[in-house]
Order: structure tokens, then sequence, then C-alpha cells
């Protein structure tokens, strides 16, 4: 260890990037706002273990492992792609690369040892061609930190969905997840926690991080008050949480982005609250974040959750970006949609609350004005009648973009629809519910004859659009065919409907 940063100064801002590469501290200033973790791994540090795959976070062979110190001062430990991570984003956290996890030299009796991940990759001859091991390595290094996660394979299929093989090598690979803690259940970075968790508490501070180069300028704020000013004096700065999707700008569009305001190192907007009326979402928690309290309100989020890009895109990405970014194929829309979420837009120090399904004008366009920016959401307490479902279409089960995803939930009083809810994403310009269907139900008897007519009325509610994903006939269909699944699994019957959990397909 290189020593301690100094503590924060009284003048609330600071101009250096401080954090951990391995246990070397790093003081940089004067840096691109926007340059990916990758690239500053590969052509300023030499660490050229870390691969550039895809540049967009599909592969994986990217994946780093982030650690920070949480509420209680212990260290997390996730994965996440450092081609779409913003270097500034790493203030005050540790990075770890697949060349940190030998033992040191200094360590005469380990010095020639592997990590037991790396131990069991050798053993169970987890590697083929090589190019994607760095990251398999990885991912599994942060499954190895991870105390709460299930040893089964059902965890470890997840925990790898974001590592793509081309060799297709995944049975040594997930042989090599099932041993490595036999190899010991404490690595390096164990014996080195106390010390870890000293120096990363004093790297950051209660400091906005103030970057500059050229005209070029990166903010992170540390408290929401911080935020709300820095938004109104920069309205039209890039307001970034997770980059999931921000970060393909830059690597993908190669836009310059003059200005930025990070809101992953505000504390207030990563909480996530139960309270009597329902569950309060920070706009910078991610999905990883909320998705245990998501998942015990609605069932069916959880799932969609988890099925929401890989364990490398929920460690970063947010719900509060995929709101904001008001793009017409997020997953979160539809069932927020459907489940009567709200919205707390805030102004400088004023807030005002919105229904969800006013938010989306047109694409890309929302009803956030000047200066403002969405703090938190707000999801209602599941109501105890009604009954909500959510599907996601992909052509693949994991890591895929959604052809359409589409939520219900339906109260039914006596047979009677008593209250209809719907959202629909990739099926119009903005996710959006389906008022022609909705009103058709309404106060109708649950009866198949009546889910006909409102799979008619879908026709009107949407014009979808053909593109890679689906065709307009397709999506079209599938809209239909959605609702009345939807109608099968909550009349009683009879019938398989779901493939989840399905006794065959555990091992698949």
């Amino acid at each position: 260890m290189t020593g301690t940063a100094p503590a924060s100064g009284a003048s609330g801002k600071t101009d250096t990037l401080r954090f951990l590469l391995g246990d070397e501290v790093r003081e940089l200033r004067n840096i691109d706002p926007t340059v990916s973790v990758l690239q500053y791994l590969r052509e300023t540090e030499g660490r050229c273990g870390t691969k550039e795959g895809c540049a967009e976070g599909d592969c994986g062979a990217c994946s780093v492992v982030i650690a920070e110190l949480d509420d209680e001062r212990k260290l997390t430990y996730r994965a996440v792609n450092a081609c779409i991570q913003f270097l500034p984003t790493l203030h005050g956290k540790q990075l770890i690369t697949v060349e940190d996890l030998k033992p040191q030299q200094h360590d005469e009796v380990n010095a020639q040892a592997l990590h037991p991940v790396q131990q069991a990759m050798v053993d169970c001859h987890g590697s083929q061609c090589g190019f994607c091991t760095p990251g398999i390595v990885m991912s599994l290094f942060a499954m190895f930190h991870d105390e709460t996660s299930a040893k089964d394979r059902g965890a470890i299929n997840d925990a790898l969905a974001g590592n793509l093989c081309r060799c297709t090598g995944y049975g040594p690979i997930v042989k090599a997840a099932q041993r490595m803690r036999s190899y010991g259940a404490k690595d390096q970075f164990d014996a080195r926690a106390e010390v870890t968790v000293e120096t990363l508490a004093g790297l950051a501070g209660a400091e906005t991080l103030v970057l500059k180069q050229g005209a070029r300028r990166f903010f992170a704020p540390t408290t929401a008050d911080q935020l709300a000013g820095l938004v109104i004096a920069y309205p039209d700065a890039c307001i970034l949480a997770g980059g999931t999707d921000v970060g393909l700008w830059v690597t993908k569009q190669h836009q310059i982005l003059e200005t930025v305001i990070y809101t992953g190192d505000v504390a207030e907007l990563h909480r996530v609250e139960e309270t009597p009326d329902g569950i309060r979402i920070g706009a910078a928690a991610t999905y990883v974040e909320a998705q245990n309290v998501l998942a015990r309100e609605y069932p069916d989020f959880g799932e969609l959750i988890r099925r929401l890009g890989s364990v490398q895109i929920r460690n970063s990405g947010t719900i509060g970006g995929n709101i904001a970014n008001a793009s017409p194929i997020g997953d979160s829309a539809p069932v927020l949609l459907a489940a009567g979420a709200r919205l707390v837009l805030r102004r400088g120090g004023e807030r005002r609350e919105l229904p969800l399904d006013q938010f989306f004008h047109a694409y890309r366009e929302t009803d956030l004005t000047s200066g403002e920016f969405l703090e938190s959401i707000l999801v209602p307490r599941r109501n105890p009648a009604a009954k909500l479902r959510c599907y996601k279409i992909t052509k693949r089960f994991d890591q895929d973009i959604s052809a359409i995803c589409a939520a219900f939930a339906v109260e039914l009083e006596g047979g009677i629809v008593k209250s209809l809810r719907t959202g629909f994403g990739g099926m119009a310009a903005i996710p959006k519910r389906a008022d022609a269907c909705e009103a058709a139900l309404t106060g109708k008897a649950w009866t198949r004859e009546n889910i006909e007519a409102a799979m008619d009325a879908l026709d009107s509610d949407f014009s979808p659009m053909s593109d890679m994903r689906a065709s307009r006939d397709y999506r079209a269909t599938l809209a239909r065919n959605l609702l009345l699944k939807f109608f099968f699994e909550t009349s009683g019957a009879e019938g398989e409907t779901r493939l989840v959990g399905h006794k065959d397909l555990a091992h698949a």
C-alpha cells in the first residue's frame, strides 16, 4: 500500500481523482472526463489482461471488479464492464483487475500461488483460446467475495451470463465456479481488508469532484442539494448514472460530452426505502440495489430484472436512468406503468410528483424542464386483490434487448374487471399504456370472449415498427398473445405457461 490520501479539505471541491488500483493509490488531474476505465488500464497503466471485445458492455471480456465501502464501512465487490465505465466514476473506490489476483511478490510464502479462482480455472481446464478468460475470472472473483450469493448452478449461470465465450466451453468454467472455494474461503484481499477500508475512507470524503480538461467538465457531487445546484447551473449537462447507455454514446457514436454530472456518489439517490405506502427508489439506485425489495412486492418484477442485461450491467445500470433516458425499449418502464408508479422530479429546492404515464411525451422527450432532474421513483404497494404479470420477449433468454416487454395488472371483483393497467415497451416511440385495451375490459367479465375483443382493441393502441429485433406484424401478434397468456395465468386455466423454474430446465 503506498499510503492514504489526504483528508478532505474545507473548500467543498477537489480537482483530483483518487482511487486504488489494486493496493496502490492513484491521483489524477486534468483527464478526459469520459475516458473509459478500459482505455486507462490498457493505454496508461499497461494492464492488457483486461480485453476489449464489443466496447458496449455485452461480451464481458473487459470485466473488472470495483470494491467500495457500504453504509457499515464494509467492502462490497461488484463486477462491471470497463469499456463503458468512465474513469472519474472510480473516485474513492478500489479498481481490481486480473493482474491483481496473483499474490504480490513481497509475499514470499504465496508469491507463486494463483488465486483460488485462477487455480480452479486451471485445474478444471476452464480456459480455451483465452481471450475471454480474464473477464470470466473477474466475474467469478466477484462471486467469490459475495457471501450472500447462492452456490447453485442457477446462481453461477447468472454470474456468467455477461461473459460470452465463443469457444462454448462453459461446462469446465461452471465446474471451476463450483470448486473455487475449496481452494480457500479467503484470499489476499480479505487479509488486506482492514487497511483497504481505512484507505478508501480517506480517499473521497464529502467533497464534490470537479475535473476539467479544456472546456470539458466532470462533476461528481456527494449530496442531492449539490446535485440540484449543478443541474440548474448546467441545464444542458449530461446527467450520468450507471453509464450503461451513455457509455455507448462515447464508444459507439463518438460523442464529445462537454459537461457531465455524475449521480453515483450521491448517497441519498442510492436509497431504496420501504414505506407504508410503497417503495421509494432513489434515481441512482442500481438494479441490484433495488431488485430484492421489488421482488418481494412484485415477484415478476424481480424476475424481469434478473433478465435485464448481465450482472455487470445490473451492478451499474439504474432504474432512474432507464426511465430518464426515455428509451422506448427500456424494460423497467412497462411494469412500473402497470404498477401505477409515480416520479419525484426536483428543480433546486422544489419538488413535484408526476404519474409515470404522464412523463413520456415523444421519442426521447420527457416532462423534465430545464434544470430539473429525476430524484426518485415511488412504487405503490401491491394491491392484494390485484394480479400483476410482466413478460420480456427476446431472441435469447439472457442479456438481450426486448423485442417487446409487456406488463398487466388486473383487479377482479366477482369475476368483473374492476381495474386494469397495462404497460408496453417496444410497441411505440415511448413506453405506453394501452388505453383502448384497458377501456375494452374495464367493467366487463374476465372471459375469453372479452379478452379477444380487447386483443382487437390493441390494434388501435399501437402501430409498431419493424427493425432488426422484430417485424411490425410479429410485435402486434405478440402483444395480443401476451394479453391472452395473462388471461390464462389469472383465470385458473390449466396448463403451464412459463419455462422459468421448470424441473426439466433447472440445469439446462
